[in-house]
C-alpha cells in the first residue's frame, strides 16, 4: 500500500510541475470504481454470485456499508489532499497512526482489550507522529506560509484521515461479525457509497466547479491511472493478507511496505529522508512489530 503511496505522490507532483493538477474528487471516484471492478471479478472468480444475491438486501447493506463508505470517502479526500504536501516516507509513518484509533475504537464499540505490550506500542507511535508533527511542521520551508501549509494541508488532513480510518475500521469489523458480510461485497458496497457522496459534495464544492468547467477528467493522462488502479489493488490485496495470512504476517508485510517506501523515495527522488524520519521510522517499525507479535490473551477467569 505504501508502494502506490509514493506512486500517488511521485504522479502529483510531475502533473503539479506541468500545471495538470489532477482534480482530487475525480481521482478518488476513480479509485473507488477501480476497487468496485477488482471486486467484482474476484467474486465472479469466486463463484459466489447466487449466494451472494439471495442474501443481499438494500436495509442490510446500508446499515453495514453505508456510514463506513461517507467515512471513507471523507478519509479519501483528506489522503488526496496529504499527497501532495508531504514526502512518501512522512505520510506512510503518519498514516501508521490510524493503528491506535483502530484499536481505541474496537474497545469502544466491540470491547476488544490491548494487551500491555500493545499498549507500549501504541504509546510508541504516539511519539513517533508527535515527532513527525513538530519536526516536520517547522523544518520544511523557510518562509511561515510554507509552515502553515505543510501543517494545514499535510500533517493536520492525514492526522484526522487517521481518526477516520479507525473508526471506519471498527464500523467494518463490527458489521462483519454481526452481520457477516463478504469482505468483497462489502467493498462493493461502501465504494458504490463512498462515489456517491462524492459525487453529490461535487453541487456546492470548488471541486465540482472544477468538473463542471473542465470536466471530470482534467489534467488526466495515461499515467494518471497507474496511481489509481496500484491504489485500489492495494486495498484489495490487504484485505487478502489480512484473512489468509494472518495480522502478524500482515504487520511485517506493513514494516516492510515502510522500508521499501525509503528505498523508493530515495531512488525516484534523489534525496535522503530527514533526521525527523529517521529518528520516528525505527519508533513506528518496532510499534507496529510488538503489536502484531503480543496479541491480548483471554485469562482462564475472563473465559
Amino acid at each position: 500500500m505504501s508502494d502506490s503511496v509514493l506512486l500517488m505522490i511521485y504522479f502529483a507532483d510531475l502533473f503539479y510541475r506541468n500545471r495538470q493538477e489532477v482534480i482530487v474528487t475525480s481521482s478518488v471516484v476513480a479509485c473507488e470504481a477501480a476497487k468496485i471492478l477488482c471486486a467484482f471479478l474476484l467474486i465472479a472468480k469466486e463463484g459466489s454470485w447466487k449466494k451472494i444475491f439471495k442474501e443481499w438486501t438494500l436495509v442490510g447493506a446500508l446499515t453495514a456499508s453505508g456510514l463506513p463508505a461517507a467515512i471513507y470517502a471523507l478519509q479519501n479526500s483528506l489522503l488526496q489532499i496529504s499527497y501532495r504536501n508531504l514526502d512518501s516516507l512522512t505520510f506512510s509513518i503518519l498514516n501508521q497512526t490510524k493503528l491506535l484509533f483502530t484499536a481505541f475504537f474496537t474497545y469502544v464499540l466491540l470491547r476488544q482489550k490491548q494487551s500491555v505490550q500493545q499498549i507500549g506500542a501504541l504509546c510508541l507511535l504516539i511519539i513517533a507522529a508527535v515527532l513527525l508533527s513538530v519536526g516536520e511542521g517547522t523544518s520544511k520551508g523557510s518562509s511561515k506560509s510554507n509552515t502553515d501549509d505543510t501543517l494545514f494541508y499535510g500533517i493536520i488532513p492525514v492526522l484526522v484521515a487517521s481518526v477516520l480510518s479507525g473508526l471506519a475500521s471498527s464500523l467494518c469489523q463490527w458489521a462483519s461479525q454481526v452481520k457477516k458480510h463478504s469482505s468483497y461485497l462489502m467493498t462493493i458496497e461502501m465504494s458504490v457509497v463512498g462515489c456517491l457522496c462524492l459525487l453529490a459534495s461535487t453541487f456546492k464544492s470548488p471541486d465540482g466547479e472544477m468538473i463542471r468547467r473542465h470536466g471530470f477528467f482534467y489534467g488526466w493522462t495515461p499515467l494518471t491511472w497507474v496511481p489509481v488502479i496500484a491504489n485500489a489493488v492495494g486495498g484489495i490485496l490487504v484485505g487478502l493478507v489480512t484473512s489468509y495470512a494472518g495480522g502478524v504476517r500482515k504487520g511485517f508485510v506493513i514494516v516492510s511496505a515502510l522500508l521499501v517506501t525509503a528505498l523508493l523515495q530515495f531512488i525516484f527522488d534523489g534525496k535522503p529522508p530527514s533526521l525527523y524520519c529517521l529518528a520516528a521510522l525505527p519508533l513506528v517499525v518496532v510499534s507496529i512489530s510488538i503489536y502484531q507479535k503480543y496479541p491480548y490473551r483471554i485469562k482462564k477467569k475472563e473465559e
